[in-house]
């Protein structure tokens, strides 16, 4: 079954007590919850201490995308502020395997965020170190954008490498995903969705997850 991970970036920022809360009630696995530090996306979006109150405000799982320039000068910080699964970009890690390797000695879970345009391959010597692999199906910076559909073929070869090295690594797919994709996305054998505005604009945020959650 499906792990569904609300982003927070398209919830009401006035009320995200209320959200947090709406969320606990649902059948969401994840709160996903997307830094932007306005270098490496072109946007700007919130940081430790809005971390730091929903982490107050639920016991599920802190999914912590960080689209930010030297993601590593942050970690330890990430963590105190609650973060359960780190992910940092591969485009902002020259040095990556490093990066990795000081998220898990911190006690979270690592993860690998790739753009569109970068391809599955760039992880081949690292795969083996990462918890979850987020596949960018939308260019960052912007909730809202349609899914792009080559991304179904980068699930499809993500996949291959990770069965044909028997890893448990997730394939999480962030952008674009609504009720009338994901199961083929799920299909092309993603883990885990990430849904923003599918969730948060929607007239029933919790059938809306119940819905994905049942594909």
């Amino acid at each position: 079954m499906a792990i569904i991970a609300p982003s927070l970036l398209a919830s009401n920022f006035l009320e995200l007590g209320a959200e947090s809360r709406m969320l606990n009630q649902s059948v969401a696995d994840w709160f996903h919850l997307d830094v932007m530090d306005g270098v490496f996306v072109p946007n700007i979006s919130f940081g430790l201490p809005v971390i730091e109150q929903i982490r107050t405000a639920t016991t599920k799982i802190c999914d912590v995308h960080l689209m930010i320039e030297n993601p590593g000068n942050y970690a330890e910080a990430f963590k105190k502020a609650g973060a359960d699964i780190l992910t940092v970009h591969q485009e902002a890690c020259p040095h990556l395997h490093r990066n990795l390797q000081q998220i898990k000695s911190l006690g979270m879970k690592p993860g690998v965020a790739l753009n569109p345009s970068t391809p599955v391959s760039v992880l081949v010597d690292v795969l083996q170190d990462i918890e979850v692999v987020c596949l960018m199906s939308v260019n960052p910076g912007f909730g809202g954008q349609s899914f792009i559909p080559w991304t179904l073929e980068k699930i499809k070869t993500l996949k291959a490498m990770i069965q044909s090295r028997g890893l448990s690594t997730l394939i999480e797919i962030d952008g674009g995903v609504t009720l009338e994709n994901a199961k083929e996305i799920l299909l092309a054998g993603a883990d885990v969705l990430v849904a923003g505005s599918t969730v948060f604009k929607s007239s029933d945020p919790i059938a809306t997850i119940a819905a994905l959650k049942a594909l």
